[in-house]
């Protein structure tokens, strides 16, 4: 989501035995005759992976890069081979760039042809759904097996990514057809991710493309081919060339060091955030005790009967959009595991165009992304996709729609190694011996290396968190039983507020906005507003559901507070010591544009997931995942500035540099 054009699919034509030709590149996708051998020859063999992924201990993953997904086959060669040799509690991490990916149409036709690979390849085309610009995440077999799609450029992803690889796939198409790829530029990349011992294959043996990679640093080997392949290259980095300098990364935003001893964490909260953390952590294979202090997951803002999977972008493909993008893919194919119209629905969502400025800022909106995640619709259009009249035309995204977040929570709580406790009412961490105590007055409750604060602004109540700028906002949602005429509502509508499809009788309308409310019961006053609310969404649908005749003192609802940053993006990652940062940096006071190498004083094992206000079932899920490769030092799933944008530090060191602190 930069200022380039949306991102298009490919586009294909398929030859008289049905295989993908691609009109882009005037190149084919995969051999003739020996497609799955060649995978095998060119990338399983001559990246050892047979042997490598035998060798792999529980807790450890191996991490393979491609330079071009195209139709998923050596993706799925890989899968079907980690699953056939990995120990149990091994993990294979797979992360691909593709600038033009397959509908899922064109997939579904492609991946038929391999009927051997139909386990990976049924379960890859399930997931795909969302998939656009950016960052994609996948996640198969509970976690154990992850995609990491990138779209777009393949040097330009790469660029972006933390990480390191153990084994390159150097695909793509040819050299000739595709030179914009094969670039010193891209292998530049494929050195900075590389660390002695990574492996590479390719199918092409280019002279220049050989002589460019040894350049980088990978010693370089031709090996004899398969088929009418005479040769192809294999490779080994040693080490990268002293005058190609690693990219800086400020101290503050630098990994801090792992947590030793036990793979045990406590994660603070059982809300989206606490949960997505929790299960993320415990796929890598950690034991996690999620501390909740009521009696269930999901008892505050996550506890509401639909939210709504509302994507709030901007045409300038600002970091927020970003990660709004990345997080609404990564939430869909999470909720193909739940069950669909109790859980949740893709019923869609429209966002109404209430006024001139409104509409001029969809149009550009409209502008700058495919069709596929946002398109616009007047009046008449809009009113079909609803169901009933509407006052004006609007954004519509046909793969968003409505969450029932318990659900989500629920499932996520209840994966393999978390253990959900209840009632623990954390008032106090404490750190002793390595380990943080979890206490609830001088009681222990629970302790491990690793915490993780997932409770909101409350997080706040903890000393190594109480300076973070968080706010709480009340919101109030109403319930509303459905009517035989509001059940004409197809898809979730929106303007000021919003108003859901029913869900087992009931239409959730809302929310409310209050900053200064500390009271959470719900009140007559905020229901006669979200009627209001309604009444501009729809004043047909108003009447569908007999509101003038609704007393708003016994309406049924519920309030929570949301919870958000000065800067509308969470707060995701490891935990300074403020005291100690403002000291060890306190000469950006002087020169903000300086950049000390002091190490960061972190709180060793603290981290947070929090601020994520009414975007909760977009983002918390995704940073659920960022949160647990910044602890198991995984290659982040954002790229590192989206997850700087992202980090606690950001505000001391915005403090600093102004000479607040």
């Amino acid at each position: 989501m930069t200022d380039t054009p949306a991102p298009r699919h490919a586009q294909i034509d398929w030859d008289e035995l049905g295989r993908p030709h691609s009109r882009q590149y005037d190149d084919i996708y995969f051999s003739k005759d020996q497609s799955l051998a060649e995978t095998t020859h060119v990338f399983i063999e001559q990246n050892d992976l047979r042997q490598r992924f035998s060798a792999l201990a529980a807790g450890e993953c191996l991490v393979i890069g491609e330079t071009g997904f195209g139709t998923g086959l050596n993706f799925l060669c890989a899968w079907q081979l980690f699953e056939h040799c990995a120990a149990p509690g091994a993990r294979l991490h797979f992360i691909s760039a593709e600038k033009f990916p397959l509908t899922r149409d064109d997939l579904t036709r492609a991946l038929a042809l391999w009927p051997d690979l139909a386990p990976q390849g049924t379960t890859l085309l399930e997931q795909y759904v969302a998939v656009h610009q950016g960052y994609q995440p996948f996640l198969f077999d509970n976690g154990r097996v992850s995609l990491t799609l990138m779209i777009g450029d393949a040097r330009e992803q790469f660029e972006k990514l933390d990480g390191h690889i153990d084994a390159w796939f150097l695909d793509g198409f040819a050299p000739a057809k595709n030179p914009d790829m094969w670039t010193p530029e891209l292998f530049a990349q494929l050195a900075r991710l590389s660390r002695p011992g990574t492996t590479l294959g390719t199918f092409t043996s280019t002279g220049w493309v050989r002589r460019a990679l040894i350049a980088v640093g990978f010693s370089m080997k031709r090996i004899p081919g398969i088929g009418k392949k005479w040769e192809i290259l294999r490779g080994l980095f040693n080490a990268a060339p002293e005058q190609q300098p690693l990219p800086a990364v400020a101290p503050w935003y630098r990994r801090p060091p792992l947590a030793s001893g036990p793979r045990h964490a406590l994660v603070i909260g059982a809300g989206l955030a606490g949960c997505a953390s929790a299960a993320s952590l415990a796929a890598r294979g950690w034991q996690v005790s999620l501390l909740e202090r009521h009696a269930q997951a999901a008892s505050e803002a996550s506890g509401n009967p639909q939210g709504v999977l509302y994507l709030k972008l901007s045409a300038h493909g600002t970091l927020l959009s970003q990660l709004i993008v990345s997080g609404f893919g990564h939430t869909r194919r999470l909720l193909q595991r739940l069950q669909r119209g109790s859980d949740w629905d893709d019923c869609g969502v429209l966002q109404l165009a209430f006024d001139a400025k409104e509409d001029q800022r969809q149009a550009q909106l409209a502008g700058a992304f495919s069709e596929e995640l946002v398109q616009r619709l007047d009046r008449q259009q809009a009113e079909t996709v609803a169901g009933v009249p509407l006052p004006s035309g609007g954004l519509f995204y046909p793969e968003g729609g409505w969450v029932h977040p318990p659900a989500l929570c629920h499932w996520q709580a209840g994966q393999a190694n978390v253990r959900l406790l209840t009632h623990h009412d954390v008032l106090q961490l404490r750190r002793v011996d390595g380990q943080w105590q979890a206490l609830d007055g001088e009681r222990m409750l629970a302790e491990a290396p690793v915490v993780v604060l997932a409770g909101a602004a409350d997080i706040r109540r903890f000393e190594g968190c109480a300076g973070l700028p968080l706010k709480r906002i009340r919101g109030q949602i109403t319930r509303l039983p459905v009517t035989t005429a509001s059940q004409a509502l197809h898809t979730v509508v929106c303007a000021d507020g919003y108003v859901a499809p029913p869900r087992h009788g009931e239409h959730t309308l809302g929310a409310s906005f209050d900053f200064h409310a500390t009271d959470l019961t719900p009140t007559a006053e905020e229901h006669r507003s979200n009627l209001d609310l309604l009444r501009e969404i729809s004043t047909d649908l108003a009447e569908r559901l007999d509101i003038d005749h609704l007393d708003p003192r016994h309406l049924q609802g519920r309030a929570a507070f949301r919870c958000t940053s000065p800067d509308y993006l969470p707060l995701v990652g490891p935990v300074a010591d403020a005291a100690r940062f403002a000291e060890v940096y306190a000469a950006l006071a002087k020169n903000a544009r300086q950049v000390p190498d002091e190490a960061c004083p972190w709180l060793e094992g603290l981290y947070v997931n929090s601020g994520h206000g009414s975007r909760g079932l977009i983002t918390a899920p995704l940073c659920g995942e960022l949160v647990a490769a910044w602890i198991n030092g995984d290659a982040l799933p954002v790229p590192r500035e989206i997850a700087e944008a992202c980090h606690p530090n950001r505000f001391m060191l915005r403090e600093l540099k102004r000479g607040k602190a």
